[in-house]
């Protein structure tokens, strides 16, 4: 049987005085409605951790060399296995037909001319082979990959692994931080709901009901047995021959438990600010991690990342590569695959110039030395 072919999407003009990935932003909101905004850009509660985010990288200061010879530099990095042009790869974001009608089809094919790896939200709008199929017909693309929330349903899991594997995908991100929805207080406010021709299509059926007693609690009672745990972990490991990611690891504690049951690496993420306010911004939560991990293990960064400074500081502090979120989904909804693919050039662009100013001839440059930390040096007499 041939491989699934996914139709190209259409190309759309670009908005005018794209400079940037903020530049998007405005153009974005004004072709998208004001729930599916407040969707996409609201966070948990008073929003805390969307903010810092952004600001961890920001507070980070560079320490620049000059005068090297960055001949021959580039942007390349190894993840998994394999060698990828540049270490960006596009976070998993549900429903992206909310933004756009080609949805995750157009990012896909942004992707692959970008060679940008993606990894898709089990949430996604778009049948898993349409997204899979441009990514694996660009030898230059980076890798598909798969975002899994858990489903207390091993036999609908079991079938949906086997799907995975045969679109191609090329290894699983199972989100641990999210049992529950976080308080996500302006998505509320806003009276989100999904439109009756928008839906997970990759995920047919419907969910158990809870079973509830009187009295009993439906997140406690009720979710909570449902929630994946460590045993699902192990299970999946067994059940598919994937490389296994675990996205939301926080606590060093539990970035070694993932290490002991063989998981293949973390993602450092705080779900985009969307669950738990007040957690730290992963660019804080990141060098613990690497600490804990050891330097050979697969660690990834998201959230708040919208330059190419931001890259290159998270390679700096231990990451493999990073994952930009919603900037990508601005582009979209701004100028369809061309928006998505522009922004890409534009982060990897950005990321090039850092490295040249800062003297770093290869990521592999960028270590903890990158950083100014102050007037700590001795003065002298």
């Amino acid at each position: 049987m041939g491989r699934h072919v996914s139709q190209a999407p259409a190309i759309e003009a670009l908005p005018n005085g794209l400079a940037n990935l903020a530049d998007f932003e405005a153009a974005a909101k004004a072709r998208v409605s004001e729930s599916a905004w407040a969707y996409l850009n609201g966070g948990a509660a008073d929003e805390h951790t969307l903010r810092a985010n952004r600001a961890a990288w920001d507070a980070m200061k560079l320490h620049p060399r000059v005068l090297r010879d960055l001949s021959g530099g580039h942007t390349r990095v190894t993840l998994l296995g394999r060698e990828l042009l540049h270490p960006v790869l596009l976070a998993p974001i549900a429903y992206q037909r909310l933004f756009h009608a080609d949805g995750e089809r157009a990012v896909a094919h942004a992707a692959a001319a970008q060679g940008a790896g993606i990894v898709l939200s089990a949430q996604a709008s778009v049948p898993m082979e349409d997204v899979a199929a441009p990514m694996l017909a660009d030898p230059t693309a980076g890798p598909p990959w798969f975002q899994l929330y858990w489903r207390d349903d091993r036999e609908f899991m079991r079938a949906l692994l086997k799907r995975i594997e045969a679109a191609g995908y090329q290894a699983l991100v199972l989100t641990v931080d999210a049992p529950v929805h976080g308080a996500r207080d302006r998505e509320r406010r806003a009276g989100f709901k999904l439109p009756d021709d928008i839906r997970a299509v990759n995920l047919g059926g419907l969910k158990k009901p809870l079973d509830l007693q009187p009295g009993q609690s439906a997140l406690f009672d009720g979710l909570m047995p449902r929630a994946a745990t460590w045993r699902e972990v192990d299970w999946l490991r067994a059940e598919s021959k994937l490389p296994l990611l675990l996205k939301g690891v926080t606590h060093a504690d539990d970035a070694r438990e993932a290490l002991a049951r063989g998981v293949t690496g973390l993602i450092v993420s705080n779900h985009g600010g969307r669950t738990l306010d007040t957690i730290a911004a992963t660019a804080e939560l990141l060098p613990p991690l690497r600490a804990a991990l050891g330097p050979d293990v697969p660690l990834l960064v998201d959230g708040g990342i919208r330059r190419g400074t931001d890259v290159l500081k998270a390679m700096a502090l231990g990451a493999n590569a990073v994952l930009l979120g919603r900037p990508y989904v601005h582009a979209l909804a701004a100028s369809g695959a061309l928006g998505v693919a522009h922004a890409l050039r534009l982060l990897r662009d950005e990321l090039e110039i850092a490295m040249a100013l800062c003297g770093c001839k290869t990521l592999a440059d960028a270590g903890p030395a990158l950083f100014w930390h102050g007037n700590t040096h001795p003065r002298t007499p």
